[in-house]
C-alpha cells in the first residue's frame, strides 16, 4: 500500500497536521489534516508575549531608574555611576574572556576532529548525537559560551571593590616584617591577584572539560576501543590545557608564599593568629618555593607534548608534583612542628609573636596606649578632704540612657504616634554657666503604630515626621519634679523649649523627617497637608526641603509604583505638583548607600548644629589584609548588653585586621542631606577610596566648630580596641605566650544574660590629668577571676588635643571588680529594706550603669538605682549606691549623701529620724534570721566567684538562696508592721514618690 490510508469519516480537524513516516520514506499511519491557529489568535499570543517582555524590562528599568534618581537627589550620582560603570566593565571584560576561552577551545577541538572513516565502533554509537547537533552546532556553541560568560561576568561584577582598591591603591608607607613589601601589596594587590588566579583556574577547567567532551564526541578520545586512546591532535590540545592549569598552580604556589603573612590559624597559646609562625617561615615558605619550581617544570613537560605526542613524561611530572605537595607541603611541616617547635615552642615562636604584637597594635591604633601601674590602694587622707576631691574628680552620670527611655516616653512623648529609641544618647551641651554638661538626649520620632487610624493616606501623607529633641541633665534628677527621681529636662515640651536656668538647646528646626526609627516612605510637598504637631489645636505643614525625588513626572510615578509595589501612586489625587517621595530615611542606611565602601558604626546620635538636628554617624575603613595583624570578628567584638536594642552590631560577622575611624558623617534630620568629612588624614585606605570616588569626602577643615563640639570617640571602635587589649596590652612575647596577664571584658553586673558590660561616656579625669575630660571608659578583670584587672579610658572630646589617647591603669593589687561590688551592694540590709518597701507598692528595682572612676589611688563605684511601678510605670531614680575600693557600700537617696557616708561625713539623709518600723531592720527574730541567711548566701556567691575556674553553678544557687532570704525577710517585716499598726499596709502604699518607697533607705 503506497498511498495514505483514507479514513471512512470525512472531516477536518483544525489542529496540527501529523503523519508517521516509515524508514522507506512513505507514510504508514493515518494522515489527519489540521488547520493552523487563526491569525487573530497568533496575534493575541504575540502581543501578550511582547507585553510580558516589556513588563519585565520596565521592572528592571524601575529599579535602576529609582536608584539613579535617589543618588542624584543627594548629589552623589558619581557614586552610582562609578559603581555601575565598574560593575558593567568587569561583567563584560571577564564575561567575554570566559566566553572566548571556552568557545575557542570548543571550536579548536572540533577543528582537530579525526575523519569519520577512522572512527571505531564506540564512536559510531555516538553518530545520532553528532547528527542531532550538526544542524545547530553554531547555536550550541553560542549558548554554551554565553552561559559561562554570563556566570563569569556576574561573579566578576561582584568584585568591584577589589578592582577599585587595586587600580587606585595608595602605599601605606610601612613594610611587612617578612617579605619587606609595602602593606598595600597585601591589602590591595594580593586580593586582586588571587581573584585573577581563581578566574584563570575556572576558565582553564571549563575549557578542559568542554574540549574533552568535543574530542570524545568526534572521535579524538576513546575509552573502550582498542588501540590508541587519543589522536595526536587531541593529545596536544588537552596537554596544553593541563599545562596551563599546572602553570597557574605554580603561580598559586608563589602567591601562597606572600599569603602566609595574612594567613589565619589557631595557635593554642594565643587563640586566633594571623601571620607566619616558626613552621611557616622554616617549612611552609621553602616548601612553597620548591613546589613552585616543580610546577613550572611540570607545566613545561605538558607543553612539550606538542612535539613529542606522548603523555609519559607529563604524567610522571604531574605525579611528582602531587607527591611533592604531600611530602614537602604537608608531611615536612608536620615533622618540623612536632620535633622542632613543640619541645621548645616558646623560644621558637617568640620572634614571630613579637611581630604579631607589633603589627596588631599598629593595625588597630592601640600602639600608643599609655599603660601605668595602679596600686588600687588608698592613702590616709582626712574624710573631708577626700569628700571634696570626689566632687571634682568626675561628673558622675546618674541618668542612665539605657534605662530612662521609658521615662522620656511617658513624660515627653505627648502623642502616641511619637517614640524615643530604647537606648538614648549622651552628648555635651552648655549649662547656665557656659560650661560643658553631660546631657542625655533623645529625638522624638514618628511611630506609625500609634496613629489613631491606619490607612495609606495617613501612613504616607499625613503622618510623615517626628518633632523635636529632648534633653536632660545627665548628672542629677529634677529636684522640683512632681515625681521625685524624674530627669531634669533642659529641653522639653511640644514644640520643645529650653530651660534657661539649665542651659537648653539653641533654636533649631524641629521637624524630624529622617531618624533611626523612620523606616517607612513618605510623600510630601504635594496637595495633601501633613500633620506637624498638636498643641491646643492641630498644626499642619507642607514640606519645603529639597530632599527626596519629585513625583510630578509620570515616568517617575510609574517607576516608584513598580519599585514599591504601590499602584495607588499612579492614580492618587494626593500626589500632584510638588510631591516628593522620601525613603531610605535612617542615617545609617543613607551613609551606607552613598559610601558603600565604609563600615558604619552601630550607634548614630543626634546633635543640634547650626540650628538643625544632625545625626552624627561614625564610619570606618577596614581591611583584612594587614600582614601579621590578628583578625577579629566585628560583630563579636562590638556585642554587649545593649546590642539588639536600637544599636545594631557593626558589620555583623565581617572579619578585619585593620580599622580606622576615617570618616565622620552627618545626616540632616530635616532634608536628609549627607555630608562625609575626612577625619583620619593619614589613613591610606581612605586615600585609596577617595581616588576611586573623588569629591565625595570633604576635607577635615570643612568641619564647623559647632559640629566639632559634638563629635566624640566612637563606641564600636573602642569596643574592638578593648577586646584586642585584653591580650595585646602585653608587649613581651614570653609573657604573651604564657597568657599569665590576660584579661577579659566583665559581664554587665546589672544584667543576668551574661553579656559584656558596655562602655560608658562620662566626664572625668585620670590620675595624670589636671581637669575633667569627656571620656569613654571600661573595665577589665583578670581571666577567670572577678577582681579588677585594669581600667581603660579614651579621651572622647574631638576638640581636645589628646583626642583618641588611650590610657590604661593596670591594677597591681586585689581590688573588687564590678560583679563583686554589685553582689556586695545587693547583700546590704539597706538594699533589702528598699526592695521590701518596693514590694509593698508593686514596684521593681532596676539598676543603672555601674560607673567606675579612678580616685585617690583606688576606685570609686557609682550606681544609680531606679524604681519602676506603683504610681509610675516608668523608672525613676530613687537611690544611689556608692562603694570605695570594696569598702562597705553606701545606699542613699542622693549622690552627695552616699559620698558623705562613704567618706565618713554625716550620714544623715536630711529626713526626719525614722521610727523603729522603717528606719532600721526589724527586731523580729524571723527577719533577723532571714537577713543572716542572706548574708551567708552572699558570702557563698563571693566564694563561688573567687574559685578558679569560677563555679557558676554554685553562684546561681547562692543567688537563689539570697533572693529567697530577702523575700522571707520582706514578708516577715510586713507582717510585723501590720501587727504593730493596722494602717501599716496603707502607709507603705502612700503615693509619696521617693519618700514612700525608700523608707529606711
Amino acid at each position: 500500500m503506497s498511498g495514505p490510508v483514507q479514513t471512512t469519516a470525512n472531516f477536518e480537524v483544525r489542529t496540527l497536521a501529523f503523519q508517521m513516516p516509515d524508514r522507506g520514506g512513505g507514510p504508514t499511519g493515518p494522515r489527519i489534516r489540521v488547520g493552523r491557529p487563526s491569525r487573530r489568535v497568533r496575534t493575541l499570543f504575540m502581543t501578550l508575549g511582547v507585553l510580558a517582555v516589556l513588563a519585565m524590562l520596565f521592572v528592571m528599568f524601575a529599579g535602576f531608574w529609582t536608584d539613579w534618581l535617589w543618588y542624584r537627589s543627594l548629589h552623589y550620582s558619581s557614586v552610582f555611576s562609578t559603581t555601575l560603570r565598574t560593575k558593567i566593565g568587569l561583567f563584560f571584560v571577564f564575561g567575554l574572556l570566559m566566553s572566548a576561552a571556552v568557545g575557542v577551545n570548543i571550536w579548536l577541538a572540533h577543528r582537530l576532529r579525526p575523519p569519520l572513516s577512522a572512527m571505531s565502533m564506540e564512536q559510531q554509537s555516538l553518530d545520532r548525537y553528532r547528527m542531532g547537533i550538526a544542524p545547530f552546532k553554531k547555536w550550541v556553541l553560542l549558548a554554551v559560551t554565553a552561559l559561562v560568560g554570563l556566570i563569569a561576568g556576574a561573579s566578576a561584577a561582584g568584585q568591584w571593590r577589589l578592582w577599585l582598591l587595586w587600580v587606585n591603591s595608595v602605599p601605606f608607607g610601612q613594610k611587612d616584617a617578612e617579605f619587606h613589601k609595602d602593606v598595600a601589596f597585601f591589602a590591595f594587590d594580593l586580593p586582586w591577584y588571587r581573584f585573577l588566579l581563581s578566574f584563570g583556574f575556572a576558565a582553564t577547567v571549563l575549557s578542559l572539560i568542554a574540549a574533552a567532551l568535543v574530542h570524545y564526541l568526534y572521535g579524538g578520545l576513546r575509552v573502550t576501543s582498542p588501540g590508541a586512546r587519543a589522536t595526536g591532535a587531541a593529545t596536544g590540545h588537552l596537554s596544553v590545557l593541563v599545562g596551563v592549569f599546572v602553570a597557574l598552580k605554580a603561580v598559586a604556589y608563589w602567591l601562597d608564599r606572600y599569603g602566609l603573612a595574612v594567613k589565619s590559624s589557631d595557635f593554642k597559646a594565643t587563640g586566633n593568629w594571623t601571620g607566619l609562625r616558626y613552621v611557616d617561615a622554616n617549612a611552609y615558605l621553602p616548601a612553597k618555593t620548591i613546589l613552585f619550581c616543580i610546577a613550572v617544570i611540570c607545566a613545561l613537560l605538558f607543553f612539550a607534548t606538542l612535539w613529542r605526542r606522548t603523555w609519559q613524561l607529563p604524567v610522571i611530572g604531574f605525579g611528582l608534583m602531587v607527591l611533592s605537595a604531600i611530602l614537602i607541603g604537608g608531611l615536612y611541616p608536620a615533622i618540623v612542628q612536632k620535633f622542632q617547635v613543640e619541645p621548645n615552642e616558646q623560644a621558637k615562636e617568640s620572634p614571630y609573636i613579637k611581630k604579631n604584637i607589633e603589627a596588631t597594635r599598629n593595625a588597630y591604633g592601640i600602639d600608643d596606649s599609655k599603660v601605668a601601674d595602679y596600686t588600687g590602694k588608698t592613702d590616709d587622707k582626712a574624710g573631708t578632704e577626700l569628700r571634696q576631691t570626689a566632687d571634682s574628680t568626675a561628673s558622675y552620670r546618674l541618668i542612665d540612657p539605657s534605662v530612662v527611655s521609658p521615662t522620656f516616653q511617658q513624660l515627653q512623648q505627648k502623642r502616641k504616634y511619637y517614640q524615643f529609641p530604647s537606648t538614648l544618647d549622651v552628648d555635651r551641651y552648655k549649662d547656665a554657666k557656659g560650661k560643658d554638661q553631660d546631657t542625655v538626649v533623645g529625638v522624638r520620632e514618628l511611630n506609625l503604630a500609634g496613629v489613631p487610624k491606619r490607612n495609606w493616606i495617613n501612613d504616607h501623607f499625613t503622618y510623615t515626621h517626628g518633632y523635636g529633641m529632648i534633653a536632660a541633665k545627665g548628672t542629677s534628677p529634677d529636684p522640683e519634679a512632681d515625681q521625685q527621681g524624674a530627669p531634669d529636662f533642659t529641653e522639653a515640651g511640644l514644640p520643645t523649649t529650653g530651660n534657661p536656668g539649665g542651659g537648653g538647646l539653641s533654636t533649631y528646626r524641629q521637624q524630624v523627617y529622617y531618624g533611626e526609627k523612620t523606616n517607612q516612605y513618605s510623600i510630601v510637598g504635594g496637595p495633601q497637608k501633613e500633620l506637624d504637631y498638636e498643641d491646643n489645636g492641630e498644626k499642619t505643614t507642607s514640606y519645603k526641603g529639597k530632599s527626596g525625588v519629585s513625583l510630578s513626572n509620570p515616568v517617575n510615578r510609574a517607576a516608584y509604583a513598580v519599585a514599591f509595589g504601590e499602584p495607588q501612586m499612579l492614580y492618587s489625587g494626593a500626589i500632584g505638583e510638588g510631591s516628593r517621595i522620601l525613603y531610605n530615611r535612617t542615617p545609617k542606611e543613607r551613609v551606607e548607600k552613598v559610601a558603600p565602601w565604609l563600615t558604619i558604626d552601630g550607634d548614630a546620635y543626634p546633635a543640634v548644629v547650626n540650628g538643625r538636628i544632625k545625626w552624627v554617624v561614625d564610619a570606618y575603613t577596614t581591611t583584612n589584609g594587614y600582614p601579621y595583624a590578628s583578625r577579629t570578628t566585628l560583630g563579636d567584638s562590638t556585642a554587649d548588653s545593649l546590642s539588639g536594642q536600637d544599636r545594631s552590631v557593626v558589620a555583623q560577622q565581617n572579619k578585619v585586621n585593620y580599622i580606622r575611624n576615617s570618616v565622620k558623617a552627618t545626616v540632616d534630620a530635616y532634608d536628609g542631606s549627607v555630608d562625609l568629612y575626612e577625619w583620619d588624614t593619614k589613613d591610606p585606605v581612605l586615600k585609596t577610596w577617595k581616588k576611586a570616588f573623588p569629591g565625595t569626602v570633604k576635607p577635615k577643615s570643612a568641619i564647623s566648630d559647632q559640629l566639632k563640639e559634638h563629635l566624640r570617640y566612637p563606641q564600636d571602635l573602642f569596643k574592638v580596641q578593648r577586646e584586642l587589649l585584653t591580650r595585646y596590652h602585653v608587649t613581651d612575647p614570653q609573657q604573651f605566650y604564657s597568657g599569665s596577664d590576660a584579661w577579659q571584658v566583665p559581664d554587665d553586673p546589672t544584667r543576668k544574660d551574661g553579656s559584656a558590660v558596655p562602655p560608658y561616656y562620662l566626664s572625668m579625669k585620670m590620675p595624670d590629668q589636671q581637669k575633667q575630660a569627656f571620656s569613654l571608659t571600661t573595665t577589665f578583670t583578670p581571666t577567670g577571676r572577678p577582681t579588677l584587672g585594669a581600667f581603660m579610658s579614651v579621651d572622647a572630646d574631638a576638640k581636645s588635643k589628646d583626642y583618641g589617647t588611650i590610657r590604661m591603669l593596670k591594677v597591681t593589687n586585689d581590688v573588687p571588680g564590678p560583679q563583686q561590688v554589685q553582689s556586695k551592694l545587693n547583700g546590704t540590709p539597706e538594699v533589702a529594706e528598699f526592695v521590701r518597701n518596693l514590694r509593698g507598692t508593686d514596684s521593681d528595682i532596676e539598676y543603672g550603669n555601674l560607673l567606675t572612676v579612678p580616685f585617690n589611688g583606688g576606685f570609686l563605684y557609682i550606681e544609680p538605682v531606679y524604681a519602676r511601678g506603683g504610681n509610675s510605670n516608668y523608672p525613676l531614680l530613687k537611690k544611689v549606691g556608692v562603694s570605695y575600693n570594696g569598702n562597705e557600700p553606701a545606699f542613699k537617696n542622693t549622690l552627695p549623701e552616699a559620698l558623705d557616708a562613704v567618706f565618713g561625713e554625716d550620714p544623715s539623709d536630711g529626713q526626719q529620724p525614722p521610727d523603729d518600723s522603717t528606719g532600721k531592720p526589724s527586731a523580729d527574730p524571723t527577719v533577723q534570721e532571714a537577713l543572716k541567711d542572706a548574708g551567708e548566701a552572699w558570702e557563698d556567691s563571693q566564694k563561688a566567684l573567687e574559685q578558679k575556674p569560677q563555679d557558676w553553678e554554685a553562684y546561681g544557687r547562692a543567688q537563689k538562696d539570697l533572693k529567697e532570704a530577702l523575700d522571707k525577710a520582706a514578708e516577715a517585716e510586713q507582717k510585723a508592721a501590720e501587727k504593730k499598726s493596722g494602717s501599716g499596709a496603707e502607709t507603705q502604699n502612700e503615693p509619696q514618690g521617693q519618700g514612700a518607697s525608700n523608707k529606711g533607705g
